[in-house]
């Protein structure tokens, strides 16, 4: 079942002991979701992922993490409740241990990919342009992954 994104930054952030930028936590949580979606078939996360600029963005996390700007994500997730254990918690920490020292320009250039989804439904100058779930399994199917 997905889960309220803000959750998942919570968590991903409390493992990082609170030392990602807006940046790194949208493309963390971006990662886990695929994953998660490519192994399980469910998405990882409630709403929708847009293709901006620096990649793919949650409009309902970038809300609540802009005031940050490019420094480390303070906790601003008080109201978010704490990801019981299970799957969804489970892959979250599975992407922090493998890329949560990454560094953003390395997470910008993995979710960056020739034909991925982002690259897909990217469009200069616009806004809102939303990576249907269908081309992020996609990419993630693209990668050798077993679907």
């Amino acid at each position: 079942m997905a889960v309220s994104v803000l959750s998942a930054a919570k968590r991903v952030a409390q493992r990082s002991g609170w030392s990602l930028s807006n940046l790194e936590l949208q493309k963390i949580i971006y990662l886990a979701h695929m994953f998660y979606l490519g192994r399980t078939g469910q998405p990882l996360v409630r709403g929708h992922f847009e293709a901006w600029d620096y990649g793919p963005v949650h409009p309902d996390l970038y809300r609540v993490a802009r005031i940050f700007g490019r420094n480390k994500v303070g906790d601003v997730f008080h109201s978010a409740p704490d990801l019981p254990s299970g799957p969804e918690r489970q892959i979250l920490d599975e992407a922090f241990d493998n890329i949560g020292d990454a560094g953003a320009g390395r997470l910008v250039n993995a979710t960056h990919r020739p034909g991925g989804a982002w690259e897909r439904n990217y469009k200069p100058g616009e806004r809102h342009c939303i990576i249907p779930t269908a081309h992020i399994l996609e990419e993630y199917q693209g990668l050798g992954n077993a679907g």
